[in-house]
């Protein structure tokens, strides 16, 4: 997967994750209220994540159209993307992030417990190095 997404190009990514194969004139009515897109270039969008191999497509049962659908789970690519953000722009600091999310918007309760408890998986899991790095590459 290509390291970053520009934002057009994830909304119809994630269009296709939130509700399956679409065609390009469904995707133009599911995202006409937060992204008015001409026809043509949700169809550049959609031939960008193709080459990208984010999306693949395939001839409808009638009719000319073609229906897209998303060629990689959403949290793979969810974390994919978030692995890219932390490494340039946090060079590899997960602590530095973490606290710049909260700067803006301070964590709920609930958020600080699930947090707790990701931490606290983290700490007994033994593939976890004193360096932050895994000893085994996941993504």
């Amino acid at each position: 997967m290509e390291q970053s997404l520009p934002d057009a190009e994830l909304d119809v990514l994630s269009c296709l994750w939130e509700r399956g194969p679409q065609t390009v004139r469904e995707l133009r009515n599911v995202l006409a209220d937060r992204r008015p897109l001409a026809h043509a270039s949700i169809c550049t969008l959609l031939g960008r994540l193709e080459s990208k191999g984010l999306v693949r497509r395939e001839k409808a049962t009638t009719g000319k159209a073609f229906v897209y659908h998303s060629s990689v789970p959403a949290g793979k690519a969810k974390r994919r993307l978030a692995h890219d953000l932390l490494d340039r722009v946090f060079g590899g600091n997960g602590a530095q992030l973490m606290a710049s999310l909260f700067e803006g918007r301070r964590p709920s309760r609930e958020e600080i417990g699930q947090l707790e408890s990701l931490l606290e998986e983290l700490k007994a899991d033994p593939s976890v190095t004193k360096g932050g790095k895994h000893r085994k590459g996941k993504s």
